[in-house]
């Protein structure tokens, strides 16, 4: 057990270091998308409910639900819940748009160390070349494996988030 553990953070600093110091801004962007992610699921799955069930217990408990002024109460409720739905969601595609920019990023350093090795030793040395070759085409991987997996998360919390908004007009029930 130890050793396999042992040799997956061998092979993933090895991959790490193959790919360069842009990799490395890829792997925090996508532990924060992620930690994003989790944290919307665990909202919208959790804590939303209970948080509207505090804004329905509020609305019930008036009196008054039909005048100007209370619709106007009602409307800032649903907007206030709206947001909590879709907080944060924006962030998380933002992180989606970036992963492959930062991918790119590593294909155009990993590029100029290939130019400059030519450079110094001219274009017939493969091996010397190799270092840059992987530092240019593995954040390119990393990045678009990282903007695909966020965007399957994010079209699921997209869905979700609209769903809840549907049932806010169920929830939150105007007397007429």
């Amino acid at each position: 057990m130890l050793f396999a553990l042992t040799e997956a953070i061998s092979s993933i600093r090895d991959f790490m270091e193959a790919g360069g110091t842009v990799l490395w801004l890829i792997a925090a962007l996508v532990f924060f998308m992620w930690g994003m992610i989790f944290e919307r699921i665990w909202y919208l799955s959790h804590a939303h409910r209970k948080y509207v069930s505090e804004l329905a217990i509020q609305w019930n408990n008036r009196k008054d639900k039909n005048s100007w002024h209370a619709l106007q109460i009602r409307e800032k409720m649903m907007s206030q819940a709206k947001l909590e739905i879709n907080k944060n969601i924006s962030i998380i595609q933002t992180c989606i748009v970036l992963a492959p920019l930062l991918g790119l990023l590593g294909t155009v350093t990993g590029m100029i160390e290939v130019f400059q090795v030519m450079a110094f030793n001219g274009g017939g040395d493969a091996r010397a070349m190799a270092g840059g070759v992987s530092k240019a085409t593995l954040p390119t991987m990393a990045g678009m494996v990282a903007a695909l997996s966020g965007s399957f998360a994010a079209i699921y919390l997209t869905s979700t988030s609209k769903r809840h908004e549907s049932e806010l007009n169920d929830i939150i029930k105007r007397d007429i």
